[in-house]
């Protein structure tokens, strides 16, 4: 049986001190004083910081001066200083070991710098190291991060916890092996959430819902309150620290899967129920007990806990924000959960209170020698509440703690115990029965849990006390650091196992180096005989040894041993030198506490209890163990309960997790290094550094030596030397002796890296220096040629600005002469040009004025005449349209009330079935009336409109009478107009002028009357005109108020019609439902026949001739009619509905053939839109009877009519019964039936041929797309000036994976086409895919740092610029948006190769370069950037700010925080979007394939006579 252990340790290293004991560095890490020069950047000792960096800038003898970041100046030792690693990356390495200059000082500024990015996990080779950030960060630890690291081997995605996880369970699951996880570090170190998070993803890999719908995980976390209450204590700075190992075994099946748990205590610190030192507190059960409510105190009569012996031994009785009360009542509700009964709980703290009022019992010396009895009245009070709380009789209770039964073989012999011995014997019962109790409780969780004792594997938990060192310590801190220096030890053997396997996998020789080992220690501790334990148990049993004796025997046994220290003013202290310093402990309580008596009075006195409870506590014991008592050492059994632990974690492999709390004030972004360097050396951190300082600790692969330190030898890079003979010659060349040239990696020696590091910034200097002088001389030859080229510029300015001064003046001369002759001429000129203007100006303005009043006049008159003309429009209009609107109101009000009331009507007609017969007939009779009333109102229309034309060309006839007549009159007053002119010219002027005029006037006026007459006659004649075009205005009103009231009749007639075809339709569904159950409860009724017994239609096999698929392969091109031809065959009898399921069944067959797969996914989606549209215009067909009578000649035609015609179409049975009379008249719902039924598992059939090709696809590019992530090295011939071949080998070889991909995109592409799968499906499937290849690839660039590096980010683009070459190839029809499914990826490789990120503000990368990615996604990518290639930086710190800040404020705001993409793999598409995405073939003149018209199964699809 293999059994995984993970350990949880550490979780109390207490000290009151910010240095509780000396930690020597300088025998680890000894630093190499000859590779410190000016200028170097080294890491400098600091009283607050730890450690601070600077730079050189003076050394005097072994005295070093440096210049600190901080602005200060630092003074020390040579051998004090550690060199820094100037070119180490601004985000730190995710692997320790990949350090330059593995010190102390590296490790924590690497720390540092990774917890700034939030970088919280770090490996130092396979130790994971965990900061507490404290605060949320949820997207560490969703669904999908689980995924990303299944399966993932240990440093190849970032580091993380669920990587420790995975490798354990993987070896557990596939090796059958032992492991084990060791969780350390103190309290608030996250130890906590390090387990739920091991323990989630053990649930998630193996998981099994546990009772009551909770998981195991659940349970066991709901077990800690109640272990907390009555194992934890409250100790110097730990509040809750555990006092007690905790054993959980996670069991497993033989699949690997989840199968239960158990709980398993040791070392339980018994000696805390009767003694305590202050500060500290005894168990919290105790006080919970105390705070409980009156009534529970009165029960079982408690006091404060300041009256009782066992608690008021320290001053501390309550908690810093804990409520001892709620506390009590949290417990309650956890034991109700883990399943303890009320009875039980009362029981547990009826031996509680009982252990309270044992404490108090005081003892006085007897009237006999070495006797002794009960004190006091208040002593005698105390054993009598006990013995009732026990439910033992009282004198029995006195007897077993004052007296003593011997059996020796001549009689018995009783004798009594002194007041001294009669304590002992009283606490050494309350640590019994503590310690039964508490047993008993982690057996009844165990219970609860629920175990599988069939499990082949186990994962175990570990909880146990870390090591403690205070101001005083006792017998606890002595066993609990002596099991943290075993676990050390444990923890150092597997370091230097793993530094073996190393050195090993390298094969390069490691025998000489020396093992870092602490077994000095444990000898000290442990060894038989002659170690303090034994020194312990041996005056232990000699009652006259005290505690100064004791301390007199380990001063003289060990006075000369390296690691025990003799205090100089004290007698009863001693000094241990432990791996994590000095621990000074008080051998006063030493002999008292590891007394451990088994006595068999108390054993008899509670088995006999009348409490069951208590009774179960101590069943009976074998005869020989029941008649004396006998001694035990708590320290020999604490002893060798740790060897059986020690001997199960050494059966396994282990793998080490330390939890590390940044700061003591518990808030994130706050990095303490004192703090954090004082738990590294508890954690035994740098223990494997020193491990690793003490081998090769400086690791470099070849390519990254000759990377690095290629300059030392440049000769070597340009001949063809082999990569391990270059690194060869380069460390021989610098006369570097020890180290070791393995496989693939170079291995240096402590100090050796400085040294090579100190030469390259030699060359590099030397090389520096060189150019400097270059430049020097370059710009003092351009300086002095500047100068004299400035000196010929000078003297030629002035000469020239001499001849230019003459020049001036002669100028100006001639000027004055021409300025006085034309000034003159111009003011002449002026007067004369302002004269003439004004004048004209003046004339201008005149005619202007004159000419503006006369258009202001008339404009006015034009401008009253239109407004009055307006007016008088707007009158009349207004009031034509308030008729019209008063008019539709009615008019609308009166038919929306009919309406109304018709839809009564027709929802109460609707209600009954037998009514719709009824009302079909009653709307088709309206339908005939509104008809009817229709051609009545045209023809009244027409004939209005007759009349209309005949009274309006009367009128016109009139018009032009009255016209001709008008005009008669007029010409024939002009006519005797001109007469009578005429006759008074000829006239003698003076004789005949009277009469003349009088006859004239009499004519005059007889013409003026007649022309009056005319007018008042043409008057009327217009009057009669206005009131026809009236008439014939409300005439045409009237026309289109009947025109608009046939549109809504026309209207109310197809909503009726449209209601009778839903009411239609609804009973057609009704009936075909009907026929469904009916057949449903034929098929499911005892006395029906099985539908094995069922007649079995005839399938046909494929030839040859009709497109052959025999046996699962396609041969010749597919021919899509003739396979669904067969699936319709298979529908035409109601009693085979399961056969169309059986043949899409046996075409699933052949997964992996991608042609079969595309072969039926085309038939089966051109199936399915036929279906779909046939049972589209079946469902219409009761509309256009003269088209469903009509006789088609073409094939599905003849195929619906045949399935109409033919007595065994399916759903026909219950219609034959009304007459073949109107059967054509009948829609098609016969065959709703089985197509309902064949539609769904036609519509399975497609959905899962789908899948089935994407997920092909998915699976043949998933190992490429592992290759193309990450860019394969260059050679070290890329490292040699004008070698560019090797890069562009490189990049074909990285191509060639793009390239697969493509001719795997083009494979699919080819096999689909030649299969005619609808260009719709194509796409849907390459969008899906390269969605597919967007989420792996930006997942894998998030989670490998090394993946986001410039050059790869160059790569990666080439990569994605090849399949963008693939859409524009496939084009729109197939490839479709398949481009844009690789926006996160395109995006984010977009930013790796921008240049200059430092001056990109957070708006420009949010909004212009990566829109689509998220804060989270942005502020991963950004940390862990690196420049490979030209050495820049990533983006700067106050973008970095920034993006932390909005980080937390979603985290705040309950947003999603995952960073990581998810694939969907769901079906994209719905029947409806298949329907509408594919064309519509017309194929009215196919005819049927030969194969069918033999058939006479098929004789249906023949044409038949009219």
């Amino acid at each position: 049986m293999a059994i995984n252990f993970i350990c949880f340790w550490f979780t109390g290293m207490c000290s009151p001190f910010p240095v509780p004991f000396q930690f020597d560095l300088l025998p680890f890490f000894k630093a190499a004083p000859v590779n410190i020069i000016v200028g170097s950047e080294v890491w400098v000792e600091d009283p607050k910081l730890a450690w601070i960096d600077g730079e050189v800038f003076k050394i005097t003898g072994e005295q070093i001066h440096v210049h600190t970041s901080n602005g200060k100046t630092v003074v020390s030792d040579i051998s004090k200083v550690f060199p820094k690693d100037s070119e180490a990356s601004s985000g730190g390495v995710d692997d320790m070991t990949k350090l330059s200059y593995l010190h102390e000082p590296g490790v924590l500024h690497n720390l540092a710098m990774r917890y700034e990015l939030n970088e919280i996990y770090t490996y130092t080779g396979n130790i994971l190291i965990a900061i507490n950030p404290f605060q949320r960060l949820p997207h560490l630890y969703d669904t999908h991060m689980m995924e990303q690291y299944k399966g993932a081997a240990l440093g190849e995605l970032s580091p993380h916890v669920f990587a420790v996880a995975d490798v354990a369970y993987r070896a557990m699951i596939n090796e059958g092996k032992s492991n084990s996880i060791l969780v350390s570090g103190e309290s608030g170190a996250g130890k906590t959430e390090t387990t739920k998070m091991l323990m989630r993803y053990l649930a998630y890999m193996g998981g099994r819902t546990g009772v009551e719908g909770r998981t195991v995980e659940q349970q066991v976390l709901e077990s800690n309150p109640v272990l907390e209450a009555f194992g934890n204590a409250k100790t110097v700075r730990n509040n809750n620290s555990s006092r007690f190992g905790k054993f959980v075994e996670i069991q497993f099946d033989k699949s690997g899967r989840i199968s239960g748990a158990a709980i398993r205590t040791y070392l339980l610190e018994r000696s805390r129920v009767c003694q305590i030192s202050s500060p500290e507190r005894n168990y919290h059960c105790f006080y919970l007990l105390c705070a409980a409510a009156p009534e529970v105190r009165e029960k079982y009569k408690l006091e404060s806990p300041k009256s009782f012996h066992y608690l008021n031994q320290s001053d501390c009785y309550a908690l810093d924000g804990v409520d001892d009360a709620e506390e009590y009542l949290a417990t309650i509700r956890a034991m109700d959960v883990v399943g303890i009964s009320e009875d039980e709980q009362e029981g547990i703290f009826r031996v509680v209170a009982a252990i309270l009022h044992l404490g108090n019992i005081e003892f006085a010396k007897g009237e006999e020698v070495d006797s002794s009895v009960i004190k006091d009245e208040r002593s005698r009070f105390h054993l009598n509440t006990t013995a009732e709380l026990l439910k033992c009789d009282a004198k029995n209770l006195e007897d077993a703690l004052i007296k003593r039964v011997m059996v020796t073989p001549e009689e018995i012999i009783t004798r009594t115990l002194d007041p001294v011995s009669a304590i002992s014997s009283r606490d050494a019962l309350a640590k019994t029965v503590y310690s039964r109790l508490f047993d008993w409780i982690v057996d009844k969780i165990n219970n609860s849990i629920g175990q599988d004792p069939n499990s082949k594997y186990l994962i175990g938990v570990l909880d146990i006390y870390g090591f403690e060192s205070f101001k005083f310590n006792s017998f606890e801190q002595f066993c609990i650091n002596f099991t943290n220096e075993k676990l050390q030890q444990h923890f150092n053997q597997h370091v230097f196992k793993m530094e073996q396997e190393e050195y090993t996998k390298e094969e390069i020789n490691w025998s000489y180096i020396e093992f870092v080992d602490n077994q000095d220690v444990l000898d000290l501790i442990e060894k038989k005989p002659g170690g303090v334990i034994a020194l312990l148990d041996e005056a232990c049993m000699f009652p006259k040894s005290t505690h100064e004796t004791f301390a007199q025997k380990l001063y003289t046994t060990f006075k000369n041993h390296k690691r025990f220290i003799k205090p100089k003013l004290s007698r009863t202290s001693f000094t241990i030198s432990h791996y994590a310093g000095e621990v000074v402990y008080l051998a006063d309580l030493f002999l008292d506490k590891n007394k451990d008596y088994v006595i068999a009075e108390h054993q008899g006195l509670l088995n006999v209890s009348k409490c069951p409870f208590v009774m179960s506590l101590f069943p009976p014991l074998p005869n020989d163990s029941s008649k004396s008592s006998k001694f035990s050492s708590i320290g020999a059994r604490f002893k060798l309960q740790l060897q059986s632990l020690m001997e199960t974690l050494s059966s396994t492999e282990p793998h080490y997790i330390r939890c590390v709390k940044p700061n003591s004030v518990l808030k994130p972004a706050i990095f303490e290094n004192l703090n954090v360097i004082q738990q590294l050396r508890c954690g035994g951190v740098l223990e494997a550094i020193r491990i690793s300082c003490a081998g090769y600790p400086t690791r470099r692969t070849f390519y990254e030596f000759l990377h690095r330190f290629g300059v030392l030898a440049p000769e070597v890079l340009d001949g063809n030397y082999d990569d391990k003979v270059a690194c060869q010659m380069i460390l021989d060349k610098m006369g570097l002796k020890g180290y070791q040239i393995g496989k693939t990696k170079v291995f240096l020696r402590a100090g050796q890296m400085a040294e090579l590091d100190s030469r390259r910034s030699e060359v590099l200097g030397n090389a520096a220096r060189a150019i400097q002088r270059q430049c020097r001389t370059y710009l003092a030859r351009k300086e002095f040629i500047a100068f004299r080229k400035a000196a010929i510029n000078l003297q030629s300015y002035w000469r020239g600005e001499l001849a230019r001064t003459m020049y001036e003046q002669l100028r100006r001369e001639a000027a004055a002469l021409k300025i006085q002759k034309d000034f003159r001429r111009y003011t002449a000129r002026k007067s004369y040009s302002t004269l003439r203007v004004a004048a004209i100006r003046l004339q201008t303005g005149l005619r202007a004025m004159s000419a503006r009043n006369e258009f202001r006049f008339r404009k006015q008159t034009k401008a009253a005449i239109i407004i009055q003309a307006h007016l008088r429009c707007h009158i009349a209009f207004s009031y034509y349209k308030s008729l019209c609107k008063a008019a539709l109101i009615t008019q609308c009000g009166w038919r929306r009330r009919v309406a109304r009331k018709e839809l009564r009507k027709l929802k109460m007609a609707s209600r009954e079935t037998g009514a719709l017969k009824e009302a079909k007939d009653k709307l088709e009779k309206k339908v005939e009336e509104l008809t009817w009333r229709l051609q009545l109102e045209k023809r009244m229309r027409t004939d209005l409109e007759e009349e209309k034309a005949k009274e309006i060309a009367k009128l016109h006839d009139a018009v032009h009478g009255m016209q001709l007549q008008l005009e008669e009159a007029n010409a024939r007053v002009i006519r005797e107009q001109e007469a009578a002119r005429k006759a008074i010219e000829e006239a003698p002027p003076v004789i005949k002028e009277t009469p003349i005029l009088i006859q004239d006037t009499e004519k005059i006026d007889a013409l003026t009357a007649e022309l009056e007459n005319l007018k008042a006659l043409l008057q009327s004649e217009r009057q009669a005109v206005e009131e026809a075009g009236k008439a014939c205005t409300v005439a045409e009103a009237k026309s289109a108020e009947l025109a608009k009231q046939l549109e809504d009749a026309e209207r109310k007639a197809e909503q009726l019609q449209e209601s009778v075809q839903r009411l239609e339709e609804k009973l057609s569904n009704s009936e075909s439902e009907i026929q469904v159950l009916r057949q449903q409860a034929l098929s499911m009724s005892p006395t029906g026949k099985s539908l094995s017994m069922r007649p079995k239609t005839m399938i046909i096999q494929r030839t040859p001739e009709n497109g052959s698929f025999v046996n699962g392969d396609v041969k010749g091109t597919p021919v899509r009619g003739h396979d669904m031809t067969l699936a319709v065959s298979n529908a035409r009898e109601p009693e085979s509905e399961e056969k169309p399921q059986k043949s899409l069944n046996e075409k699933q067959q052949v997964p992996d053939n991608n042609d079969v797969l595309a072969y039926w996914l085309s038939n089966s989606s051109t199936l399915l839109l036929l279906l779909q549209h046939t049972l589209k215009a079946s469902g219409a067909a009761s509309l256009t009877p003269q088209r469903r009578r009509a006789s088609s000649a073409s094939l599905f035609g003849r195929m619906s009519q045949g399935l109409r015609a033919s007595p065994q179409s399916a759903g026909l049975s219950f219609l034959n019964s009304r007459g073949h009379g109107r059967l054509d008249d009948l829609r098609q719902v016969e065959a709703k039936y089985p197509a309902l039924l064949f539609k769904q598992q036609l519509t399975a059939f497609l959905e899962k041929i789908y899948g089935m090709i994407r997920d092909n696809l998915k699976k043949e590019i998933s190992p490429l797309l592992g290759l193309c992530i990450q860019a394969p090295r260059t050679s070290r011939a890329s490292l040699v000036k004008g070698r560019s071949q090797a890069n562009a080998v490189a990049q074909q070889a990285l191509i060639a994976h793009w390239q697969s991909i493509v001719k795997s995109l083009n494979n699919y592409l080819k096999t689909m086409k030649a299969n005619y799968v609808p260009p719709f499906l194509v796409r849907k499937v390459f969008t899906q895919i390269f969605s597919f290849i967007n989420v792996q690839l930006f997942n894998s660039l998030l989670l490998r740092r090394e993946c986001c590096s410039f050059s790869n980010g160059e790569y990666v683009k080439t990569g994605l610029a090849e399949l963008e070459q693939w859409c524009c190839d496939a084009t729109e029809e197939y490839a479709g948006s398949a481009w844009d499914e690789l926006k996160h990826i395109r995006q984010a490789v977009g930013f790796l190769v921008i240049h200059q990120k430092p001056k990109k503000t957070l708006i420009e990368i949010t909004k212009e370069l990566c829109p689509t990615l998220s804060i989270q996604q942005l502020y991963r990518i950004s940390t862990m950037y690196w420049d490979d290639k030209y050495g820049t930086h990533s983006v700067s710190s106050d973008v970095i700010s920034r993006m932390r800040v909005m980080m937390t404020e979603d985290s705040n705001s309950a947003v999603s925080s995952s960073f990581l993409l998810d694939d969907d793999s769901s079906i994209p598409f719905s029947v409806d979007d298949i329907s509408k995405s594919m064309q519509k073939v017309d194929i009215t003149d196919i005819d049927p394939p030969p194969l069918m018209r033999e058939n006479s199964g098929f004789g249906f699809l023949q044409p038949r006579a009219e």
